[in-house]
């Protein structure tokens, strides 16, 4: 329907128009649906606990999944290397979903390319495919590594990457010397985290071949993990610098989904360089923000690199602690004075805040490690959780977020949710409805319908701008978090005494 230029209308208006509500109505003669009523009614049933059991017992069936699949986590992990094209071997409607989602979350253009795979190359295979693509990729965009993954359509025909890419190369699609580390990036088995994981390793092994020196650089490597708040990428930059301390981001995307704007287009903005990446192979150890998106990126480095890794989660006071514990035992150098305070001042507005948020009961859904990470800081609030949603959930994790609750008091009453899915999350917050709700932006929808407020921390948050921007890390990013959880619980309280002379009936301008 045409509108007017000079008045184009956000949707949100838009569909309220009378010639689209018209067309609404239009539509249902044909949708044979049910009379309001009925509709009414069985919504209504889809809140008890009859239901809940019901849905508890499906199998076959996942309704809105709380996790993103495996190229997502590899091309995010590639943009974090100086130059670096990410290439999907598969259909250019698969990579066209990344880079979509990608970029509606950080209101950024995210760079990626597709092999273009079609009918014809799934009856006989993506070679020609990659040739051409890896051709076309290296004149087109001058990168100056291209990090190939797969899609599902690649791996159920069977491609085999490491053979394609020496193919390519026998063609000359890109030079012998060229950078070109693959992962398979199966979307069917794991999760965004297992392809970070899977893309990460890959790239590392590739980069680092022939690099190792009989003594080390002096360096430590820290791996983000996927971890798509920008501010926590220059956080930790921000705090090896107060040390003083010689170090390598693998990988550091923080520039590329966070790029100034100059009035040109960069794009590779700056990222971890190649040559610091393959020299990561000589540093003194390695420090993962993450435990389960770097799982078989640790393993490698440790077998094959006979270098010690840790893994230390700089979330809350516990977590940072154990950070710079971790970076002055392996540096030998001081915690800076500078951090310190900035410890007292996060204490300070804990104390601040803890009454609003002590004895609050939450749940929360989202990637292992993001979920352990918020949960350890509520426990240190006081809050309570009780629905623990993590649907590419792993024994590991379970494990350690039981120890976790056991260690505090107020995680007791919690129960973990693995493998389900935010229909089960709705199932859980209406039969044992909490305060509030943690995670990213497709729980404003159990929020709508539940009407318990929604904390948006995690990937993706789509409908709210600028929080990747922020630290969630360091103490820094304690007072982010507090800022996001009280500042949300006010907003409810507002929400809830907003009718003069009824519900408004106190002088509760100061909280």
């Amino acid at each position: 329907m045409p509108q007017n230029p000079e008045k184009i209308q956000d949707h949100v208006e838009l569909f309220h128009q009378p010639e689209y509500k018209q067309l609404f109505q239009n539509k249902k003669q044909f949708e044979n649906g049910h009379e309001g009523e009925e509709v009414e009614r069985v919504a209504e049933w889809t809140k008890s606990w009859d239901y809940r059991e019901k849905n508890f017992a499906r199998e076959a069936l996942t309704v809105n999944p709380a996790k993103a699949c495996q190229p997502l986590g590899a091309i995010f992990a590639a943009v974090g290397f100086e130059g670096t094209l990410p290439f999907v071997q598969g259909s250019q409607g698969c990579v066209s979903y990344f880079r979509s989602h990608l970029t509606r979350h950080y209101k950024e253009p995210f760079s990626g390319v597709s092999s273009s795979m079609t009918e014809d190359a799934a009856v006989f295979g993506g070679l020609q495919n990659m040739i051409d693509g890896l051709a076309n990729s290296y004149q087109l965009y001058k990168p100056k590594m291209i990090a190939v993954c797969t899609t599902c359509m690649a791996e159920v025909i069977g491609d085999d990457l490491q053979s394609f890419i020496n193919n390519a190369k026998e063609a000359g699609s890109v030079p012998q010397d060229f950078p070109v580390p693959y992962a398979h990036t199966p979307s069917f088995v794991g999760s965004h985290i297992t392809g970070y994981d899977n893309m990460m390793k890959g790239i590392l092994s590739n980069l680092t071949a022939g690099h190792k020196k009989e003594t080390s650089n002096g360096k430590i490597n820290f791996i983000p993990g996927f971890d798509t708040y920008v501010g926590n990428n220059r956080e930790i930059k921000r705090i090896a610098s107060l040390f003083g301390l010689d170090y390598t981001l693998l990988a550091d995307n923080s520039d590329y989904l966070d790029s100034p704007n100059t009035g040109e287009f960069d794009m590779y903005p700056t990222a971890t360089k190649l040559e610091d990446a393959a020299d990561s192979i000589n540093a003194i150890a390695t420090i993962a923000l993450q435990s389960h998106s770097t799982l078989k990126t640790r393993e490698y480095i440790e077998k094959e690199w006979k270098q010690p890794t840790a893994v230390c989660r700089p979330w809350g006071i516990k977590g940072t602690d154990e950070l710079l514990m971790k970076i002055s035992e392996l540096s030998g150098l001081p915690i800076p004075e500078e951090l310190e305070n900035e410890r007292g001042r996060a204490v300070d507005a804990m104390t601040d805040s803890h009454s609003w948020i002590h004895g609050k009961r939450f749940a929360i859904f989202g990637e292992p490690d993001l979920v352990y990470c918020v949960v350890g800081f509520m426990l240190e609030m006081g809050a309570e959780p009780v629905h623990i949603l993590v649907h590419n959930s792993n024994d590991v994790f379970e494990a350690e977020m039981k120890e976790l609750l056991a260690s505090s008091p107020f995680g007791r009453n919690a129960t973990l949710w693995p493998g389900k899915d935010l229909w089960h999350m709705r199932s859980l917050m209406f039969t044992e409805p909490v305060d509030f709700l943690v995670g990213n932006t497709y729980g404003k929808y159990l929020w709508r319908d539940t009407k318990i407020p929604l904390v948006r921390i995690g990937y993706p948050i789509m409908d709210r701008h600028h929080l990747h921007r922020y630290a969630t890390i360091g103490y820094q990013g304690i007072i982010n978090l507090l800022n996001w959880t009280v500042n949300t619980l006010f907003e409810e309280i507002d929400r809830n005494t907003n009718t003069p002379s009824k519900t408004d009936i106190s002088y509760d301008l100061i909280r």
